[in-house]
């Protein structure tokens, strides 16, 4: 017997992630470990940490897409609004 999800252009999930964002965190993981096994240093955990809450995906948003697109919106992309009458040639 096979599941077939509702929309089969989804992207794949897993849990509450995308398949992606696991790899990521997987990797910061990794390196997080052996950074404070060998340095000490826990500052690449509470990255990994932020990043893993921030990806979770929830009705296919995330905090994180939002953080994006706020920046987006706000910062990256300049707002030009042209006001005036358009005279158009025959």
């Amino acid at each position: 017997m096979y599941i077939y999800p509702d929309n089969l252009k989804s992207k794949a999930t897993l849990w509450l992630w995308e398949l992606r964002d696991i790899g990521i965190v997987g990797i910061g993981c990794l390196i997080s470990v052996f950074a404070l096994a060998q340095l000490g240093f826990i500052l690449p955990i509470v990255f990994t940490a932020a990043y893993a809450f921030l990806s979770i995906r929830i009705e296919d948003t995330s905090i994180l897409d939002f953080i994006r697109y706020a920046l987006q919106f706000f910062v990256l992309r300049q707002q030009t609004y042209d006001w005036g009458m358009r005279i158009e040639a025959r």
